[in-house]
């Protein structure tokens, strides 16, 4: 049963980030901070429990990170940033939810293929892959945001 609780955790973060991004928000710093931050944690946490690294887990380990890094810029560059009432606001779009899912398929796809390759399953983190993609989109979105003359709200 408490295995299933971290996925389950895991996935209602990430719908529930994206349910509120599609209905559009404001633009608030640590909640763009937070989420990737936690996943990552919780990512981080799960690979300081792997034993018997080996070159090529670490190798997928950073395609990854870079994946996840690329997706979520792209990301990133599809939401919508707009001033309400003086406050900067994000709203996903059509094509985000498709980076969304595009980005997902890839990141399933490298799992099916490490493990094809022999790395180990507790290498390749769900959750640390969301949170490094959150991070991308986060980078990005504030670089727009700093672009358009508005940051996000504290």
């Amino acid at each position: 049963m408490r295995e299933l609780l971290i996925p389950v955790a895991i996935i209602g973060l990430v719908i529930y980030t994206i349910v509120r991004r599609f209905r559009g928000e404001p633009l608030v710093a640590k909640d763009l901070v937070a989420t990737p931050l936690i996943m990552i944690g919780i990512g981080a946490y799960s690979l300081t429990k792997v034993t018997g690294w080996t070159g090529i887990d670490l190798a997928w380990l950073a395609l990854g990170i870079v994946v996840g890094l690329v997706f979520g810029a792209i990301r990133g560059g599809t939401s919508g940033l707009f001033v309400r009432d003086g406050v900067l606001h994000q709203r996903y779009t059509w094509p985000t939810l498709t980076v969304w899912i595009l980005g997902t398929a890839v990141s399933f796809g490298l799992g099916y293929a490490g493990g094809q390759l022999g790395v180990h399953p507790e290498t390749r983190s769900y959750p640390f892959s969301i949170g490094i993609g959150l991070l991308g989109e986060m980078i990005t979105c504030g670089l727009r945001a700093l672009r358009i003359g508005h940051a996000p709200v504290p």
